[in-house]
C-alpha cells in the first residue's frame, strides 16, 4: 500500500486537467487527490473544504491560487501537512490596483466576456510561443472556460481578499519545495526567491523554458522535481 497521501490543489481557472501528468507520473509513489477550489469564495473556505476531504497526513502541492490556498491550510491546520511544494505562485496579497483589475474583469464576466477573459488569461500564463501547440492550448482552454462559468466572480473574490501569508513563512517546519517556470510572468521567479529566503531549508528549482502553467507546458521536469520532494523525509 501506498504510504504517501498527495493532495493536488489546482490554480485560478483550473481544475483536475491541470495535474492530469502529475496525478499519472507519480501514481506508483504516492496516492494523488485533487482539491476542489470551485465552490467557496474564499481561500479560508477552500483550504476548509480541502481539510474535510484530505487523509488525516498528506503531502500538499498547489499551483497559482491553489499555492494560496495551500498556504491558507498552513495556517489552519499545518499539524496536518508532511511536505509543502508551492508552483508559480504569490505569497503575498492584492494591492489596489490589482483589486481594482480584477472587479473589471468580474464587470466583463458578467457582460457575457468569457471566452475573450480566457484568451487573455491564457496569453499571460503561456509563453508567446507555444501559443499555437494546440495539444497543449486546446485542453488549457477548455478548462479554463469551464471553470470560469462555473466560478469566476467566486475565485476573483479570494483572490482580491486574500492574505499576505509572507509573515507565516519562517514558521514553516517540514521539506518545502518552490517551482517556478523561469518565464513565468504571472507570479515571477522574484517572488519564489523572496520565499526560499523566509522558508527555513527551502529548496528552490527552476523550470527552463516555462511560464506559469508549469505543470502542463513541462510534466517531466515538475514530475521529476515533486518526486525528489517526495522522497525527503517528513
Amino acid at each position: 500500500m501506498l504510504e504517501i497521501d498527495l493532495v493536488l490543489v489546482p490554480g485560478h481557472l483550473c481544475n483536475d486537467v491541470l495535474w492530469d501528468r502529475q496525478v499519472a507520473g507519480l501514481r506508483d509513489i504516492a496516492h494523488p487527490m485533487i482539491a476542489d477550489v470551485t465552490e467557496d469564495d474564499s481561500l479560508s473556505g477552500m483550504a476548509a473544504r480541502l481539510l474535510r476531504q484530505a487523509p488525516p497526513r498528506f503531502s500538499l502541492a498547489g499551483l497559482s491560487m491553489g499555492g494560496m490556498v495551500c498556504m491558507e491550510v498552513m495556517r489552519q491546520a499545518p499539524e496536518r501537512v508532511e511536505r509543502l511544494a508551492l508552483l508559480d505562485t504569490n505569497p503575498g496579497a492584492d494591492n489596489a490596483e490589482r483589486a481594482a483589475q480584477r472587479r473589471k474583469m468580474v464587470d466583463r464576466f458578467n457582460a457575457g466576456e468569457v471566452d475573450a477573459l480566457v484568451q487573455e488569461f491564457l496569453e499571460l500564463v503561456v509563453p508567446p510561443s507555444r501559443l499555437g501547440e494546440e495539444v497543449l492550448i486546446r485542453p488549457m482552454r477548455a478548462m479554463m472556460k469551464a471553470v470560469a462559468e462555473k466560478a469566476f466572480p467566486a475565485q476573483v473574490k479570494a483572490l482580491i481578499e486574500r492574505q499576505d501569508s509572507r509573515a507565516d513563512l519562517p514558521g514553516y517546519a517540514l521539506p518545502v519545495r518552490l517551482i517556478c517556470g523561469r518565464e513565468d510572468r504571472l507570479t515571477p521567479l522574484t517572488f519564489h526567491e523572496e520565499m526560499a529566503g523566509l522558508i527555513p531549508g527551502a529548496e528552490l528549482t527552476v523550470i527552463e523554458n516555462c511560464a506559469h502553467m508549469s505543470t502542463m507546458e513541462r510534466p517531466a521536469e515538475v514530475n521529476a522535481a515533486l518526486r525528489d520532494w517526495l522522497g525527503k523525509s517528513a
